[in-house]
């Protein structure tokens, strides 16, 4: 018999960076761009940035890691909200839920970034995803600061 296990994991990361949400903003919608930042790695990437539209990441070759996101709120430089499943071969790993915000602060911006996970049966960790959010916040910061 199978042992099944489920972990919920609820984490914040902030961000502060020198232009204005309308640039981080289309940092995180232009496919190309985002592309740099978020995955670079992956020929495959494609991103329908619109409500209703679709994301897909596939991680590198031969892990079979495919995440999936459907983008279901977008306030124009302001706010997106989005589902991700992430599955490696086939297999379900963890579906989340992630806010993120660009609030004005000075003349940039204070990116606020919220995601609710559900972790089945120990295929990722709670902390291993928060980490790599983290990474490709500080990638964001690395693309923006550069423009």
């Amino acid at each position: 018999m199978t042992s099944h296990s489920v972990k919920h994991s609820t984490f914040t990361l902030e961000r502060t960076y020198a232009p204005a949400p309308a640039a981080v903003f289309a940092a995180w919608s232009d496919r190309d761009t985002k592309a740099r930042w978020f995955a670079a790695l992956d020929g495959r990437y494609s991103l329908d940035f619109r409500v209703g539209g679709t994301e897909t990441v596939h991680g590198d070759k031969g892990t079979g890691l495919v995440a999936r996101s459907t983008y279901h709120d977008i306030v124009l430089d302001e706010r997106i909200v989005y589902t991700t499943a992430l599955s490696t071969d086939e297999a379900l790993s963890t579906v989340s839920l992630t806010t993120v915000q660009f609030v004005p602060d000075g003349n940039g911006t204070r990116l606020v970034l919220v995601e609710q996970g559900t972790f089945l049966d120990n295929q990722e960790q709670p902390d291993w995803r928060e980490q790599g959010t983290a990474d490709w916040l500080d990638a964001l910061g690395r693309e923006v600061d550069e423009r």
